[in-house]
Parts: C-alpha cells; sequence; structure tokens
C-alpha cells in the first residue's frame, strides 16, 4: 500500500468534503466552520478559477485544516495542486498516466473507479484505497459490495449521492474506510454565510459516524 495512506489521513473524521469554492473568502470561513464541528479534512475541488488560490489561503489561514484537491484530470494540475500546497490529491478517474503522476509526489491520493477494470488498474499500480464516484448512480452499496466481493484487498471511499441519511448502509461494509459529500455545506448556506449551520451540520455528520463505530 502506498504511504502514507489515505485512511491514516482520515481516520479521525472519517468524511472528505467536497468543497467547490467561488472565492477565498468563503473557503477560509467554510474551513474554519467544518473544522470547528470535527471535521478535519477538506478537499476543494479544481472547478472553479480560484481553487488553487483557495488552496494556498486556507492552508496558510486555516492551518488546522488538512486541505486537498479534487477533481485531478491531468498531471499538470497535480503539479500545480502540489506548488498551491495541496496536502492529499483526488481525481474523478483513473488513468496510468495520471496515477503515476500522482503517486510521484508521495502524498496520499485516492483515484476515482467505478469497475473492475478501473480496480484492476489501481492495484497493478500499487493502489489499494480508491474512490468510488458517482456512487449512487453507479449501484451504490449494493455495487460496493460486488466488487468488495472479488476485490477484497480494496477499501472505497464512495462519493455522490452520499448523505446523512445514507451514511449507515455505507459504513456497514468493511470495506468502505470514508465517505466523501457535500451535504455539509449546501450553496444556500455559503450564500447566506451561514458558518455556523455548516458547523452544526458537520457535527451532525461526525456524531453519526461516532455512533457507527467508524471513528478512531
Amino acid at each position: 500500500m502506498l504511504k502514507p495512506s489515505f485512511s491514516d489521513l482520515v481516520k479521525n473524521s472519517p468524511i472528505l468534503p467536497v468543497l467547490h469554492m467561488e472565492s477565498i473568502e468563503e473557503a477560509v470561513h467554510v474551513s474554519r466552520a467544518l473544522y470547528k464541528g470535527g471535521i478535519t479534512c477538506a478537499e476543494i475541488v479544481l472547478r472553479s478559477p480560484v481553487a488553487l488560490d483557495c488552496i494556498k489561503a486556507v492552508r496558510k489561514q486555516v492551518p488546522e485544516m488538512t486541505v486537498g484537491v479534487g477533481t485531478l484530470t491531468t498531471p499538470k494540475q497535480v503539479i500545480d495542486s502540489v506548488a498551491a500546497g495541496a496536502q492529499f490529491l483526488v481525481s474523478p478517474s483513473l488513468t496510468r498516466t495520471l496515477a503515476t503522476a500522482m503517486i510521484k509526489t508521495g502524498l496520499p491520493m485516492l483515484p476515482g473507479t467505478v469497475s473492475p477494470s478501473e480496480i484492476t488498474q489501481a492495484l497493478e499500480l500499487g493502489i489499494t484505497e480508491v474512490k468510488f464516484f458517482p456512487a449512487e448512480q453507479y449501484g451504490g452499496i449494493k455495487t460496493i459490495k460486488a466488487l468488495a466481493s472479488v476485490f477484497s484487498q480494496v477499501k472505497f471511499c464512495p462519493t455522490g449521492g452520499v448523505s446523512l441519511d445514507n451514511l449507515g448502509e455505507y459504513f456497514a461494509n468493511d470495506s468502505i474506510f470514508a465517505v466523501g459529500g457535500s451535504w455539509m455545506v449546501p450553496k444556500d448556506l455559503i450564500a447566506n454565510k451561514d458558518w455556523d449551520a455548516i458547523t452544526l451540520l458537520s457535527e451532525q455528520a461526525i456524531a453519526a459516524i461516532h455512533k457507527l463505530g467508524r471513528c478512531a
């Protein structure tokens, strides 16, 4: 397994918020609100022009939060993200070229997979922790159970359609080490700058995971 592992990174709060940030100010306030609610890692996705600047700002202004990058699709994005200070790397997909670039950084990484062929490619590269995305659209926990029965050495982080309502069914499966989602950072709360509400949603998520016995 690659070291450091992604599961080690999120063992204290095995939930990975997916943050689409439109401004540095939002990124800093949201990160503080998440951390206050008990979530210690956050993934800022490359879906806005300021994403890399947001990573830089969170590293500087919210150093207690472990911040990484998501939606990586090219080796250049990997290089740029590391330069911006990303502490972990997440991709929605897996190719040998992209995964190799991610591996070379030495950072915890999570490539996206949904099929046996993609998982086999990950294993050929020494990767045993993968993102399952988009989770609900590809069959959710039922598909993960089927994949885990064949690939028992692989651990999954389902993302896409995961919510407080279905956390239990995901974490009931031992092949799942974390989940990703954005339900604790809804767009309306960010638009209204309701950081306390984001903290409350984060607390609820962590409390639910503790109840399931899945926090270190």
